[in-house]
Parts: structure tokens; sequence; C-alpha cells
């Protein structure tokens, strides 16, 4: 009997594994856990990730995926790792230093793969809500830290609520996950499903209350408000328009009365500004506005096609005051904490172009009025917006919040269209405010 049921397990695993439906549900289920556990392990993403892409390899139809390469919304991408790479040629930086550059880039390849899978998956909606579980635990987790500060694994430095990775994470994460449920509140609350509507709505807040009272970043305060404008003007009518928008200026006064920490984050800005200015410090702000005047200027020196790939350490090196009054001078830092200059000063003009065709090719993919629409426009809204602030497309946790949103999510909207095309419907036409 034992040998019977060995036999007959060997039999069954060796189906499997030539089924290709079997590789794609692998697929599938390590999509899922790389974005269960892309809030809580950079590491564990990686491996996931690599798995999911190691099981895609068995039955993978090569002449189709090609095919799917073609598509301009998978060549800006491409186009721009080409460029990463290309670059390293006219670059003055050690190797060493180039190749490291180009790593952050890597990853972009990625996302094709995931649109290309996920036109044919129908488990897409998985990955999205194994991300909002695994952010909302995350959340209650960062309550936890905020009272006990001693759970935290991460203590290197401490940061108040943050149990892993850091705030500017944990709020891009929140934030995303907040403003998306706007969209199935809406929806459920047209179709009168109210009580669904109200536990999605205080899982919204619950996100929200944790950025007032807890912790929250100041990239975050300032997209916030566009992400909400951008869906106002997409799904409500002008009259909710004023209701919601009410609504949320009475709940963000009400938060900055009873929260401390908010005001704190909030004046951060001032003060960071004043004290940059006057006595030159190393503050944040004061930092970032170092940086973006001393990238113009590179980028003023190669404007077409830029200094190189991995050059902005050197040049930064190059042009430091050390010792001087004024100390934000002397920093030296290979990112300018801005998405645009980051790119402009290796790759120029031409860089900047291909990026900007990433952002605008995948907003145009995102036109229509499903659920999947919605989400993959904010995850490039949120991008375009945070990266005025920060070099997100290329930052690890941020591109792949990036890559996942828009692989997933633009897979999703791809396989609709085709079903729509086959069905003989035409594509539905973005929708505008006041018409719903």
């Amino acid at each position: 009997m034992t040998a019977l049921a060995r036999q007959m397990a060997g039999q069954m695993l060796l189906r499997r594994l030539r089924s290709p439906a079997a590789w794609r549900e692998a697929v599938d289920i390590f999509a899922v856990l790389t974005a269960a556990s892309l809030p809580w392990s950079t590491s564990l993403a990686g491996i996931f990730n690599a798995l999911l892409l190691l099981c895609m390899v068995p039955f993978l139809d090569v002449r189709a995926f090609l095919q799917s390469l073609k598509r301009p919304i998978c060549v800006a991408p491409i186009a721009l790792v080409v460029l990463a790479l290309v670059g390293t040629l006219w670059s003055d930086a050690s190797w060493g230093a180039r190749f490291y550059a180009v790593n952050p880039t890597v990853k972009l390849l990625v996302l094709p793969v995931l649109l290309y899978h996920f036109e044919r998956s129908q488990r897409a909606h998985w990955v999205i809500i194994a991300f909002l579980v695994s952010c909302a635990l995350l959340s209650v987790m960062s309550w936890l830290v905020a009272f006990y500060p001693n759970l935290a694994l991460k203590t290197d430095p401490p940061e108040r609520g943050i149990f892993v990775k850091n705030y500017i994470d944990q709020s891009q994460e929140f934030t995303l996950c907040a403003v998306a449920l706007a969209y199935p509140i809406v929806k459920l609350l047209r179709e009168k499903r109210y009580w669904f509507a109200g536990l999605l709505t205080a899982l919204a807040l619950s996100f929200f209350v944790n950025m007032a009272f807890v912790v929250v970043s100041r990239t975050a305060l300032v997209t916030i408000p566009i992400m909400f404008g951008v869906f106002a003007l997409l799904h409500l009518r002008w009259r909710s328009i004023a209701i919601v928008a009410a609504a949320l200026l009475a709940g963000a006064v009400l938060a900055w009365q009873t929260s401390p920490h908010l005001r704190q984050t909030a004046e951060k800005f001032t003060d960071d500004y004043t004290r940059y200015a006057e006595r030159g410090e190393p503050t944040s702000l004061g930092l970032r506005l170092e940086f973006w005047r001393k990238s113009l200027g590179f980028f003023a020196e190669a404007p077409i096609v830029g200094h190189g790939t991995g050059s902005t350490r050197g040049l930064f090196e190059r042009v430091a005051t050390p010792g001087g009054r004024y100390q934000a001078s002397a920093e030296v830092i290979g990112n300018p904490h801005n998405q645009t200059l980051n790119v402009a000063v290796q790759w120029g003009v031409i860089g900047v172009a291909v990026l900007y065709a990433i952002w605008i090719l995948h907003l145009l993919l995102f036109r229509g009025d499903g659920l999947a629409d919605w989400i993959g426009l904010l995850v490039v809204v949120q991008n375009v917006f945070t990266s005025l602030f920060n070099s997100h497309l290329f930052d690890f946790h941020e591109s792949w919040m990036y890559v996942l949103g828009v692989g997933v999510a633009g897979g999703m909207v791809i396989r609709a269209q085709r079903t729509e095309a086959k069905a003989g419907k035409p594509v539905p036409e973005p929708p505008t405010a006041g018409k719903r």
C-alpha cells in the first residue's frame, strides 16, 4: 500500500510538472507572496519574484511573449534599462559604480513579464488583495510598536511606529491603499451595499488615522490631496466633489488640532527651509534644494546625453565644499532626490524623454472606468508626484510597488480590453467629472 501510494503521488507530481496550468498557478502564487511580503521584507520580495520568473520559463510561449514586448508600454521601460547600460560607455565613474547604477533600472524588465502573464491570468485580484491585507496587518503592528517600541525589528535608527523598513516606505503603502479604497467604496454605496462599504471605509480611515497620529512622511502629506483630486475629477459628480472636499477639509482640521505629531511634521517644512537658507544647515528640505541646484548645473554641462551611468556621486564630490560655513554644500550623494534630475544628470534629455514616455504611456493605459484602471492610474500618479522629492522609480521599495502595480493592474486592463474586443464592444472612454 505504501509503495502504491508513493507511486500515485509520484505520478500526480509528474502530471503537475507537465501541466502549463499548474505552472501558471505557481506564478500567480509567487506574485501573491511577492506583494504580501513587500511591506515587510525586501529580501523575501526579491526571492519570491525570482521564483515567479523561474516558474514562467518551462511553458513560456516565446513567440507570444516577444510579440507582447513590441507594445509601447513594454518598449519604454526596456529602453530605459538599455540606456542605462549604454550610458556606462561615456561615464567617468569606476566600472563598479557604473554597473551599480544600472541595477536600480533592471527591475523595470519585470514589468513587461507581469503585463504578459496577468493578461492571461484570472487571479490578478489575488495580488491586489494580498498587498492590501498585508498593509492592514502592518498598520496594526505600527500601532503596537508606537506604544511598545521594543517590539520593533528596526532599531538602527529607531523610528516611532515603524516595525520594519522606514516611515517613507510605510507612508507610501498606507497612502496607496487608503486612496485606492475610495473607488470600491463609492461603487458599493451606489449599489446600496452599505455594510461592505462601511467596512472598507473603516479600513481606509485606519490608514489615515495611523498616518495622522503615529507617523507620516512629508511626501505623503503633499501627494494625498493630489491623489484624491484625481479620484474626484474622474469618478464623482460636482456636487459629490464639494461634499467630499468639505468632509476631507473637516477631517484634516480635526487631525491638525488633535495630532501634535502631524503639526510637527508639517511645520518642519518651514523650519527646515529657514535653517538651510539662513545658516546653510543640512536639513532634509535644505539638502534637497542643494541637490537640485547642483544637479541642474550638472545637467547644463551635458544636456543631450548626460554624464553617463553612475556619474552622479563623482560630480557631487567635485563641487563639494567641506569645512565651509554652509554645511549643506559639503554633502556628497549619488541620488539627487528627484527622479527627473537623477535621469537628466546621467543620460540628459534623451533619458528624460524615455522616463516621461514611461509615465505617459502607462497613464494612457489606465483610461477606463474599472477597478484595475483606477489602481493602475493611482500607482502611476503616486510615482510621478512622489518622484518630485525622491527617485522613486529607482528606489527599491517604491519601484517594486510601481512594477507590481502597473504590471498586475495593466494585465487586468489589457485582458478586459481583449475580452470586450472579442465581444464586439467598444473600449470605454475615460470618465469625466460631472457626467457620472
